[in-house]
């Protein structure tokens, strides 16, 4: 599965395919289970440093 080889990625790579694929960051959860966004999330994803 694409997931779990994405999983292992380092963290500049996981960000770079983000931002090729969704450079808004827009949470697309809603449009996968079709349902209405539970949270406004926007911007940069919070560092677990």
């Amino acid at each position: 599965m694409r997931e779990k080889r994405i999983k292992k990625w380092n963290r500049g790579w996981k960000i770079r395919l983000i931002n090729e694929m969704n450079p808004s960051w827009r949470d697309l959860r809603p449009e996968r289970v079709d349902m209405e966004p539970t949270a406004n999330v926007h911007g940069f994803p919070p560092s677990r440093e």
